[in-house]
């Protein structure tokens, strides 16, 4: 079983503004054979905030995948890449690469991203667009290779 966190980042979330659709989004995409939700979270878009959420999902809660949605786009306050990769070890580009080139197949819109992905401690930690069209296209994308790309981190090696 994958343990699994999940991270929205809004500031309209946070306040109880707007219903968190994206998260829910990623909870029903997730086959509760393979993946098992032990964290949620909803954070406005501070970094230091989704810092320390992180952190905690990874070193805490020992997460195996955190998934977070929102602050990935071009606005003032978006800032999920730049909290993620202040707490990851190692970057995983591959993973926010294959969504961007297939989200791009659907939107011109998709190159604006910026999310990442990467490593801390054996936690991966992957940021998803903020919309829910966008979250499902782009989970579509990794959710195969979630699994095996889990045991790599735990040193499990190739099958």
């Amino acid at each position: 079983m994958i343990k699994v966190a999940i991270l929205t980042v809004s500031d309209s979330c946070s306040k109880r503004e707007r219903e968190d659709v994206s998260g829910q989004t990623i909870k029903n995409m997730l086959d509760a054979d393979k993946f098992k939700i032990c964290e949620y979270k909803i954070t406005a878009d501070e970094q230091e905030d989704i810092k320390k959420a992180l952190i905690g999902f990874a070193d805490e809660a020992k997460v195996d995948i955190v998934f977070t949605t929102g602050g990935t786009g071009l606005g003032p306050r978006d800032v999920t890449p730049e909290a993620t990769a202040a707490v990851c070890e190692k970057m995983v580009p591959g993973l926010a690469e294959a969504m961007r080139f297939e989200g791009l197949k659907k939107t011109k819109n998709a190159m604006l991203s910026r999310g990442v992905a990467g490593i801390r401690g054996n936690t991966l930690i992957i940021n998803l667009p903020g919309s829910p069209k966008a979250v499902k296209e782009s989970l579509e994308v990794i959710l195969e290779v979630l699994p095996h790309a889990r045991d790599m981190l735990l040193g499990r090696g190739h099958k």
